[in-house]
């Protein structure tokens, strides 16, 4: 628990047990793209209504492609306040992944209207902001806003690296999205760094020319 911050009872929700100690909104905060050699890291916050219920609302990663663009569609048009912040390569090159990552959070909590007056964040660190907030590991398998998060940080991330697909075809984003699977690292291997790939990240690096 985040020092002076409420604890939260073991198999309740999250978002429930915050409304009756007094907090009336409350956000959800998870990121995408933090492991990638290229693209950018995509952060998302999705404020919800305590004990809403968003059907098949999980964890990103358990989702197919097309059950997250339903989700997402579903998401953004039910919800109070959501928001995505996104920090590209040469910010995380010169940040750091971590750092990087708390960047796109707090732009995606600023986005939020209202302003939350409560977080939850998937993880183990506090977004910079001056808003009380709990970080959870394995958030995302806990509390719905954090799901919906996880959700809309993915789709908007894929959606970006589809796009770089087109400018970029040889290195195959559609199918990887970044991720330093053997057939990006091939591509890389063959034919160099483009302007998206992360040029201090091992598996990239060492095959910068000049």
């Amino acid at each position: 628990m985040d020092e002076g911050h409420p604890a939260i009872p073991d198999q309740e929700s999250a978002e429930e047990f915050l409304s009756t100690q007094g907090y009336r909104w409350i956000a959800g905060v998870d990121e995408a793209g933090r492991g990638p050699l290229a693209g950018p890291v995509v952060a998302a916050a999705v404020m919800i209504h305590p004990g809403q219920d968003i059907p098949g609302v999980r964890d990103s990663k358990r989702l197919t492609p097309g059950q997250r663009e339903e989700l997402y569609e579903f998401i953004t048009s039910r919800v109070p306040s959501w928001g995505v912040g996104i920090v590209g390569p040469r910010e995380i090159e010169r940040y750091n992944i971590l750092q990087a990552t708390l960047r796109a959070m707090q732009e995606a909590v600023q986005c939020l209207d209202p302003l939350p007056d409560f977080l939850l964040i998937d993880g183990i660190f506090p977004v910079p902001v001056d808003i009380p907030q709990r970080s959870l590991k394995k958030g995302d398998d806990l509390c719905p806003s954090i799901s919906a998060a996880s959700i809309l940080a993915k789709v908007t991330r894929d959606r970006l690296m589809l796009e770089y697909h087109r400018i970029y075809p040889q290195y195959n984003f559609a199918c990887h999205k970044g991720y330093p699977t053997s057939e990006h690292r091939a591509a890389i291997r063959k034919y160099g760094c483009c302007e998206i790939h992360r040029r201090t990240f091992k598996g990239v690096k060492e095959h910068i020319k000049g």
